[in-house]
């Protein structure tokens, strides 16, 4: 699917245009970078744009005023993804400064592993006839590159999780899968949104208490509190996560809201009970480090007949 971003020009190619035009580039097939021009204080980002050898635009640069940030977040929606990289030096030509944060199309480049600790490269991105040394590691731009402007399955359990029983230590209900949990640094849009849909079995003795936390590392997401379970043995239990990144930044300014919903079948009389519980984190979710997403239960007492465990947990982009 095409996808159409559009930005302010206010130079191309080191000529100034008369007035500033609005021009739309194909979001696949175009490269971004951080830029400033001396006595242009509006010009915040350059648009490289290389579709074919016989499109007009092709091998010329644009200037425009859109900041790159707000560039990414436009080009990464549909299909369309740009990776974010910061750029130490392009074809063994080290840059002067050094640092300067590019983009690329995910869809058109090739990323190996290139270690220069001296130079604070780990990895190359090859992308059209240039090579981009960079400061992220391979497995970081992979990451990324599967990521954002993606929607659809992101991470699959594969193996029952560990079962939690009879202890008051906060346990993950997450076992290995194929996919990722983890958003980069810098990746998240405002907008954002995803689902983790969870099943598994679960057993209790009466009158206990049980609490779920949704987080990443000890960020939280949102808390169940201890919530009561009255005597269920054997009961098929499902938990459904909606979050959705309604800011961007570091502790204090980004901003995620959650909602879950946690139910149990009674097998001895059918019954579903339940509960749901919803945050919205706006001083320590943190969009600038990377988020790696964790569902945790820990049990009110440790009684042996209280015991958790999941079969089934799948992530999804959803926006």
């Amino acid at each position: 699917m095409a996808n159409q971003l559009q930005a302010t020009v206010y130079q191309i190619d080191g000529s100034p245009l008369d007035a500033p035009v609005s021009i739309s580039f194909l979001t696949s097939d175009i490269m971004i970078k951080e830029a400033t021009i001396p006595n242009f204080a509006s010009v915040n980002a350059a648009i490289f744009y290389y579709p074919n050898t016989n499109n007009k635009l092709q091998d010329q640069v644009f200037y425009v005023s859109e900041t790159l940030s707000s560039l990414i977040t436009a080009a990464n929606t549909g299909s369309v993804t740009q990776v974010q990289a910061t750029v130490i030096a392009i074809n063994q030509d080290p840059q002067v400064p050094a640092g300067i944060q590019y983009t690329f199309p995910a869809n058109n480049i090739a990323i190996r592993e290139n270690i220069d600790a001296a130079a604070g490269i780990n990895a190359d991105i090859q992308y059209k006839n240039k090579v981009y040394s960079v400061a992220e590691t391979e497995s970081a731009l992979v990451i990324e590159a599967n990521i954002i402007g993606y929607i659809g399955g992101l991470f699959a359990q594969t193996a029952n999780s560990t079962p939690i029983t009879g202890t008051t230590t906060e346990s993950t209900l997450i076992n290995g899968g194929v996919g990722t949990l983890t958003v980069p640094a810098n990746t998240f849009s405002v907008g954002d949104s995803f689902r983790g849909d969870f099943g598994g079995v679960l057993s209790t003795a009466n009158n206990q208490t049980i609490r779920i936390r949704i987080k990443s590392g000890s960020t939280i997401f949102v808390d169940s509190g201890l919530q009561t379970i009255n005597n269920v043995s054997n009961n098929v239990w499902s938990l459904s996560i909606d979050f959705t990144v309604r800011q961007l930044g570091a502790a204090g300014t980004a901003s995620i809201v959650t909602l879950a919903t946690f139910n149990y079948a009674k097998t001895v009389n059918g019954t579903v009970e339940g509960f749901s519980f919803n945050s919205v984190n706006n001083t320590t979710f943190d969009t600038t480090i990377n988020n790696t997403l964790d569902v945790t239960v820990q049990w009110g007492s440790a009684n042996a007949g209280n015991s958790i465990y999941s079969d089934i947990f799948i992530l999804n982009k959803i926006y």
